[in-house]
């Protein structure tokens, strides 16, 4: 497998900084995996992927940055790579995978939130060619994109277009950013009357919702590979102070409650790299994803959550200082049980698949 040297990343500050640690790690070849040779890729697999997020989220542990590079992965070039013309994939891919354009997809909306049923944006197609209007909220990489997949409704059939920044009658703007992953540029895109030719739709009309559960998928199945490393790194930071912390001359780490805690965070990830392991596999095979992404998903983000505030509550008051990462990642761990589906939405796919749920009505008698 392929290992970087992260050395060299630049030092995470205020969200100025997000712009050049994301071309650091497309510059080194970052975005290049899981993509064959003839598209500009590594010619590698998904397990390679895997791993490299696994070595970057446990160097620069940035949730942020990690949120970044996979909305820009998951919601632009693999969408192209599976559903764009041969023009659009010659066009386009190569700036993607280097770097030379940040991209990211843009689902959400104010008041649909992520319901792909309820989204109210249009497109409406014109002889110079599709004109776009809607509000987009809470879209990662928005403020340093230089193009997103922006879903529209197309006659009622949900469709995807590429939108570039400096298309007329378009803003990204930096307006809602959340404090969860707070290094992740995240704003909102308003579209008014924005005309953008025909060679930006982005397959058939109708075949949006296709897209995004593609890309949901995805996202889903490997957005914990990063985390996963970050979620080492707290391990290895709580054995470290367990060992060396002492309490009436014993030490953290010899109390049973303590040393039971750890373990659990350990299973916690290990299991996640099972999950991602089977997520990787299956998509090297060529097979669907559908419930097991969501199921990593659905595990993945209460685990991180619960070892994170295992971590602060073994650490103490030290775990809670304003100036030590393990604090912030509390916040980060809550919003990753929201993004790419809440917990709750990864429950009802899973049920749907396994044929129960609120759309099941029984077998109907003969």
């Amino acid at each position: 497998m392929m290992r970087y040297d992260f050395n060299d990343l630049p030092v995470a500050g205020d969200k100025k900084s997000s712009r050049s640690r994301f071309l650091y790690c497309a510059n080194s070849g970052f975005l290049r995996h899981a993509v064959t040779v003839q598209q500009g890729g590594h010619g590698d697999d998904f397990l390679a992927l895997m791993s490299v997020h696994q070595q970057l989220g446990q160097y620069c542990l940035d949730s942020g940055l990690i949120l970044s590079l996979n909305a820009h992965l998951w919601g632009a070039i693999f969408p192209l790579i599976n559903y764009g013309s041969d023009a659009q994939q010659q066009r386009w891919l190569p700036r993607l995978l280097s770097g030379d354009m940040i991209a990211g997809h843009a689902i959400t909306e104010p008041l649909a939130g992520s319901d792909i049923n309820a989204l109210t944006t249009t497109a409406t197609l014109t002889k110079k060619g599709f004109v776009l209007n809607g509000h987009k909220r809470f879209i990662t990489n928005a403020p340093i994109a230089d193009m997103l997949m922006i879903y529209a409704q197309v006659e009622h059939k949900l469709t995807a277009f590429l939108v570039k920044r400096d298309d007329a009658n378009v803003v990204f703007t930096d307006d809602y950013s959340v404090d969860g992953c707070a290094l992740a540029t995240m704003g909102e895109v308003v579209l008014d009357n924005c005309l953008i030719p025909l060679g930006r739709q982005v397959g058939r009309i109708g075949g949006g919702g296709m897209m995004i559960q593609s890309a949901l998928e995805l996202e889903r199945a490997f957005i914990f590979a990063g985390l996963s490393g970050i979620m080492e790194w707290q391990l290895k930071t709580v054995i470290s102070y367990s060992r060396e912390r002492q309490i009436k001359g014993q030490f953290l780490g010899q109390n049973q409650a303590i040393s039971h805690k750890i373990a659990e965070m350990k299973l916690r990830l290990d299991t996640i790299n099972l999950w991602l392991r089977e997520c990787a596999t299956l998509k090297i095979q060529k097979k669907r994803i559908s419930l097991v992404s969501a199921e990593t998903k659905l595990y993945a983000s209460e685990a991180f959550l619960q070892s994170s505030l295992d971590a602060v509550h073994i650490m103490g008051a030290a775990g809670l200082l304003e100036t030590h990462k393990m604090n912030t990642l509390i916040q980060d761990a809550v919003a990753s049980r929201l993004f790419s589906g809440s917990s709750e939405i990864q429950k009802n796919i899973i049920s749907a698949l396994l044929g129960t749920g609120e759309g099941y009505k029984g077998k109907q008698k003969k």
